[in-house]
């Protein structure tokens, strides 16, 4: 432990490891919050710029990217300013970023802002992880990592409802500035509870070659499956900026190998435990954030839901999170961590495959009853892999631990939504083209379903010619939420598939387990 935590120490007591903790969450909440509440504002986003859910789930991805290369500039940054100066500097840059969210005149800027934002978020969720890491011993860490979790898993339940009432209320705009007295209070509260930097240590230059190659391959991939179902995929564009982000993936990986002082230290996966963690991490990220995205956007383009109600259909998952976590974190302490790991992916892959049978007819609360099912599964997870990642680590690898198991869980975000929304759109599109053939004049439902509505609108008032034309817009209509009914089902099931995959890492996890007792 650092002379100046030491310090702390002696100024507050025991008691300094929860104001600590608190410090690092009521930081990370500003940031946790961002993540989900623009969701309930995408449809509203999508209206204001007249544009498509390809360019509309960038304002998601850009966010996760960014946090993605932030989070492996976590531990430099802590050895080169300290943890109160690294979180200050990454609160005020989310402030700035919301503010210029909420102004932001185009879609260019809002990807800006986000960036900025994810940015800020990456440096956060790191370092508040490895706060409690330091301040905790090995046998409270679980318990501590469940107290943080409540308040990590309210922000985002509490936020899709909050957003959905500024939407409804006031503009989509408001979003971007909910967090910003979260932001503020955690300022104040680093300046009290958070260590300075260490007056003799010693820090390593930044890997900027490291940090390039990363950015290119995040941008030129995720930008690249973002436009090419709209450009094409054999279109130069595209085809160039797929080719650029394999090089850069490779580059990456081979300067990392050979890179005095990597970005990311690959050397930690040559710890069988921390690189089975770390394949879970990048499965619970991919469909954590793919859900929590298709959740709001299906019930508010096939259900109709307003965004206030989008919201509230999360916020009772979220209460069961926050009674979960917990005791998740006390089971984590008390169990081997692929018990409730395992436990964790049946109860969310489960309840996601269950999403197989949803339309526009679904209720509310069925809804909200398999989502907080699925939440518990989540509450499971989360502890017992972040400390089977982090106690497998010698202490001196933990801030590089704390920001690899954050990349790589915000890493399977990003390219979690991109999957998904790309497999939703694309069978959006056959559906419809498959229903659409169907419906000719040899099909009498069609026939039948025509001749009623044609009939309802000439008996109110339109001309024969113009109700004929309304009702073949109505069937459009159908056809087209039908159509997208069966692919949101489709990206549910595949959450859910993906999930129950992650038993096969869980069950190595286990093995290693073994050797190592």
């Amino acid at each position: 432990m650092s002379d100046n935590v030491d310090l702390l120490f002696q100024r507050y007591g025991p008691r300094y490891r929860w104001y600590a903790t608190g410090t690092a969450m009521v930081g990370t909440i500003a940031t946790v919050l961002s993540t989900t509440i623009i969701n309930v504002a995408i449809p509203e986003i999508m209206g204001a710029f007249g544009i498509g859910q390809d360019k509309a789930q960038l304002f998601s991805t850009v966010f996760l990217a960014t946090m993605t290369g932030a989070m492996l500039m976590n531990a430099w940054m802590i050895k080169r300013y300290g943890q109160r100066n690294t979180f200050n500097f990454s609160l005020v840059l989310f402030i700035f970023g919301s503010v210029l969210g909420g102004v932001s005149p185009n879609e260019d800027v809002l990807v800006i802002a986000r960036a900025l934002q994810g940015t800020s978020a990456g440096l956060i969720q790191p370092l508040a992880m490895l706060i409690i890491f330091r301040v905790f011993p090995s046998e409270q860490q679980g318990k501590a990592m469940g107290i943080y979790g409540i308040g990590i898993v309210l922000a985002p339940a509490l936020g899709p409802t909050v957003g959905g009432m500024l939407v409804d209320g006031l503009s989509w705009r408001y979003v971007f500035y909910v967090a910003i007295p979260f932001s503020v209070a955690a300022i104040f509260l680093a300046n009290a509870f958070l260590p300075e930097r260490e007056k003799d240590a010693e820090y390593e230059p930044l890997d900027t070659l490291g940090l390039a190659l990363l950015v290119v391959f995040l941008y030129c991939l995720l930008m690249g499956l973002s436009d090419g179902r709209r450009l094409g995929w054999d279109n130069m564009i595209i085809v160039g900026r797929l080719t650029l982000a394999g090089l850069s993936g490779v580059g990456f990986i081979v300067w990392e190998l050979r890179c005095k002082n990597p970005l990311l230290n690959l050397s930690l996966f040559a710890n069988p435990r921390f690189t089975a963690a770390a394949i879970i991490t990048v499965i619970f990220g991919a469909g954590i954030f793919g859900s929590t995205y298709l959740i709001p956007v299906f019930v508010q383009t096939v259900q109709h839901y307003s965004a206030t109600q989008s919201g509230l259909l999360l916020m009772p998952a979220g209460f069961v999170m926050a009674f979960a976590f917990p005791i998740a974190g006390n089971i984590s302490d008390r169990l081997p961590p692929h018990i409730p790991i395992a436990f964790g992916l049946l109860f969310f892959g489960l309840s996601t495959l269950l999403f197989y049978q949803v339309d526009v007819n679904t209720g509310f609360w069925y809804l909200a009853i398999l989502i907080g099912f699925g939440r518990i599964g989540l509450s499971l997870i989360m502890p017992a892999v972040t400390t089977a990642a982090l106690r497998s680590l010698p202490p001196a690898q933990l801030s590089q631990g704390s920001g690899a198991t954050n990349f790589l869980r915000q890493l399977g975000g990003a390219f979690g939504i991109n999957a998904i929304v790309l497999r939703v759109q694309g069978e959006t599109i056959n559906q419809s083209a498959v229903m659409a053939a169907t419906q000719t004049a040899d099909n009498s439902v069609t026939v039948e379903l025509l001749q009623k509505i044609t009939a309802l609108h000439y008996h109110a008032g339109l001309s024969l010619e113009q109700a004929n034309a309304m009702a073949h817009v109505f069937l459009g209509q159908v056809i087209t939420s039908q159509a997208s009914t069966i692919a949101y089902r489709e990206g549910f099931i595949i959450v859910g598939m993906l999930f129950l995959f992650g038993l096969l890492p869980t069950w190595y996890l286990k093995r290693t387990s073994e050797k190592s007792a």
